[in-house]
């Protein structure tokens, strides 16, 4: 029997186009044109500018070859240029791949050829690392993809050019493309984002221009932004394409306010002369503002809402930021489901608690974002749901829109991570009554360091590579400013001799910064009857010292 609703009713341009974020730059620039939507320093841009430049950006990207199934890696701080990437690009229906801007030049080379970057947008102050990864890309892996160097005019410092092209003389000589618009297909990828994901190898994440779309509409109504943010980038923007919000300000025709440097000063003036009223960040940022000078938080009159993610947050940072009079939304999430997937609604009667006990159900990973089809603990050897009593223990799992397409060339990972329909997270958690979700533990070991993944495989490799480390295991103790930060227990082969400070210089030698282990025992490693080390236990020493200290 025909289906009458299929006769005659077909999709057209009338009444069917496909999800892309990009459309909400079209919008913007149509009726919000003379409001402002960038400031950077003393750089100004309302939104028919931005579009234009963001259109000239295509244009450019265009002629150098651009187009469905490109990639255009971009190294840059939270800059204008930034933002005009995250609406050229995708505009092409090429992928965007931003770098985090704090690794080293052999992984940065090895993402870049990895995803098969045809150009590169890099800003000046970047260039030295960034030379160092064009040798290794070209002489390594034989790509030299197309180099267009940013000065931004709100840097100051050193850095030469590493590029043959300059990014405003390029966006002068090219007229802007009529209109920006995304692909005819929503599954196509938007953006390939790099995590160190559960073991030392990068994995790269890609999603696609429905999720994105979604999870930007989905940041609006989690966080009930009004029209007109006064948006604050103190988020990194490499981080998961900046959790979307590049898109959902500009579906909101919102102000971006630009910063190179996190710092709480620089935050707080911000706030001040700018009156930004909505920021993301990392517990660390946050911690930043509870211990600036309290003069410094002079002049802020107006309500400031913050959206933190991370490691979970402690008690103590929600409860701090609440002393500061700021409205603080705990979200939960991965680069796999494009950032935050999950929030801890307030409910109104959580008002009626101390604030110790606000802090506690603020704490929580909570609910699925009302976009995403599921959230839930399940037991990942039987997939079946654990009993929501907060005590029995299982992993949290997503599935829905706004998850991931899966990995890049990486098809035995894609399907783990989808292993009986559900995305696997990696996180234990526990679902309370209420259906809150509780993060326990990390199953795969993963430190979240200042808002950065660092892998424990990673660092244990290289203190694997000094000659006299018999065995190691590093583990993520708590610490009041990072939210965590590595720790490494080491046994050292007979007769060897090596300090403490030996090995730290060893490990910065092979690893960027941030991941180099804050500490370093030498202790023995407790192991089973097969010789597995028993993590759990070296977790526990290290959160019993650090209460100590």
């Amino acid at each position: 029997m025909a289906n009458i609703y299929e006769q005659g009713l077909d999709k057209t341009a009338a009444n069917f186009t496909a999800l892309s974020p990009v459309s909400f730059v079209e919008r913007s620039a149509e009726v919000f044109a003379d409001l402002p939507a960038v400031v950077h320093g003393q750089r100004r841009y309302n939104w028919a500018q931005t579009r234009d430049r963001s259109a000239r950006l295509a244009a450019a990207l265009r002629a150098f070859g651009i187009g469905r199934g490109s990639t255009v890696s971009v190294m840059l701080p939270n800059t204008p240029e930034m933002v005009e990437a995250h609406y050229a690009v995708p505009a092409l229906n090429a992928v965007l791949n931003t770098l985090n801007t704090r690794l080293d030049a052999p992984l940065l080379a090895w993402q870049m050829n990895h995803c098969e970057a045809d150009v590169l947008i890099t800003d000046r102050e970047f260039a030295p690392v960034m030379k160092e990864a064009l040798r290794l890309l070209q002489s390594e892996h034989g790509r030299e993809p197309i180099v267009i160097d940013v000065c931004d005019s709100e840097f100051t410092g050193p850095g030469e050019r590493v590029g043959t092209h300059e990014y405003e003389a390029l966006l002068a000589v090219h007229a802007p493309l009529a209109r920006l618009e995304g692909p005819a297909d929503e599954w196509d990828a938007i953006a390939v984002s790099y995590t160190s994901g559960t073991t030392g190898d990068p994995k790269g994440v890609v999603t696609h221009h429905r999720g994105a779309y979604l999870n930007a509409v989905c940041n609006a109504a989690t966080w009930t932004m009004p029209q007109f943010p006064r948006y604050l980038w103190t988020l990194p923007m490499f981080h998961c394409n900046g959790w979307c919000f590049p898109w959902t300000v500009a579906m909101l025709g919102g102000t971006h306010i630009c910063l190179r440097r996190v710092e709480a000063i620089a935050i707080l003036d911000a706030m001040r002369e700018h009156r930004a009223d909505h920021y993301c960040a990392a517990p660390i940022v946050h911690n930043l503002l509870i211990n600036a000078p309290a003069d410094a938080l002079t002049g802020i009159t107006h309500k400031v809402r913050g959206m933190v993610a991370g490691a979970a947050p402690p008690a103590s940072m929600i409860e701090g930021m609440a002393k500061l009079g700021f409205d603080i939304t705990h979200v939960y999430g991965l680069t796999e489901v494009y950032g935050p997937a999950a929030v801890a609604v307030k409910r109104e009667d959580w008002a009626q608690h101390s604030l110790s006990e606000q802090a506690r159900l603020n704490g929580r990973q909570g609910v699925r974002y009302a976009l995403q089809e599921g959230m839930t603990v399940l037991d990942a050897d039987t997939m079946a749901a654990t009993t929501a009593d907060g005590q029995t223990m299982g992993e949290i799992m997503f599935r829905g829109n706004i998850v991931m397409k899966g990995y890049l060339k990486n098809p035995a990972a894609t399907a783990r991570a989808f292993d009986g329909g559900w995305f696997h997270t990696g996180d234990l958690a526990v679902m309370e009554a209420d259906r809150y979700v509780k993060i326990k533990d990390r199953s795969k070991d993963i430190i979240i360091s200042g808002g950065e993944n660092i892998s424990s495989i990673e660092v244990e490799d290289a203190l694997y590579r000094h000659p006299a480390v018999l065995a190691c295991a590093v583990v993520a103790r708590p610490d009041t400013r990072w939210g965590e930060t590595p720790v490494a227990f080491v046994e050292l082969k007979s007769d060897a001799k090596v300090t403490v400070a030996e090995l730290m210089a060893h490990c910065k030698l092979l690893l960027a910064g941030y991941k180099v282990p804050r500490e370093i025992r030498f202790e023995a490693i407790p192991k089973t009857s097969t010789g597995k080390i028993q993590k759990f236990q070296l977790r526990e020493r290290a959160r019993s010292a650090s209460a100590i200290e």
